[in-house]
């Protein structure tokens, strides 16, 4: 797993203001239940986010993390994986994901995306309402997908450690998708994380469009899988850094209203 039940996401930069967040059930098309959580910030900043876990599916990591970033002015909307095999449950370390892991399925993401789109959309609107999906681990190999979706309208997509070789029941890995990902894109790995070697990170820039769009992959030396964590301490920096770098790409790539 990335995360277990001591893992606490690092504080942001900035002063942090007023948040509430909500657990949910939302409804997808196909009528899958799924948990999700969302925070509101009580003043709007910039942008909003939908964070997909890691392979335990949304557990209290991204629950605070969805605060956090509330916090500063973003409103954030995590979601669960597991609906359609194991319910609505809490996610906490007795859960058995692999099982259920080996079940997801690309399309009826996409179609848990929707709902918790349509959700954070209509329940948090603003004048900035541009959306960026962050993930991690398995999420950031999906967050990475859903820049192939045009109609989740993304202004960007955000991955940590997204597993290059991950295929998700035979539709393919990260690096089948590449070249039909649309929108700019930001991943931060680990350079000291056996899981994913920097030869495929390599060939994930190989592939990525050269369309001129902003695709930059960050690798922290000596930082292992997993890294962005508030109790590992000798990566603070990195953490801070990798803060500064979503909040700057997310600044960078948030459509300019006249």
């Amino acid at each position: 797993m990335c995360y277990d039940d001591n893992a606490a996401p690092p504080n942001p930069p900035g002063p942090a203001g007023a948040a509430e967040g909500e657990d949910l059930v939302l409804t997808a098309a196909d009528g899958n239940q799924f948990a999700a959580y969302i925070a509101r910030p009580a003043t709007v900043g910039l942008g909003q986010v939908i964070i997909y876990p890691d392979v335990r599916g949304l557990h209290q990591f991204y629950k605070d993390l969805a605060l956090r970033f509330a916090e500063i002015g973003i409103a954030a909307i995590a979601l669960d994986y597991f609906g359609r095999t194991a319910g609505v449950t809490p996610r906490d370390e007795s859960f058995e994901f692999w099982a259920h892991v080996a079940d997801v399925r690309v399309e009826t993401f996409f179609q848990d995306v929707e709902a918790a789109l349509a959700y954070l959309r209509t329940s948090h609107a603003s004048t900035q309402s541009a959306v960026f999906p962050i993930g991690f681990c398995m999420g950031g190999s999906l967050s990475f997908i859903s820049g192939t979706n045009p109609a989740f309208g993304f202004a960007g997509v955000i991955g940590f450690y997204a597993g290059v070789t991950r295929d998700f029941g035979g539709a393919g890995t990260i690096l089948d998708y590449a070249d039909k990902i649309g929108c700019p894109l930001l991943g931060l790995f680990g350079g000291a994380d056996e899981s994913i070697p920097a030869t495929a990170l390599e060939t994930l820039k190989e592939k990525l469009p050269k369309n001129g769009q902003d695709h930059t992959i960050v690798t922290y030396p000596g930082a292992p899988h997993s890294f962005f964590d508030r109790k590992a301490e000798q990566y603070a920096e990195f953490s801070a850094d990798a803060w500064q770098k979503i909040l700057n790409f997310m600044v960078e790539h948030i459509p300019q209203t006249s």
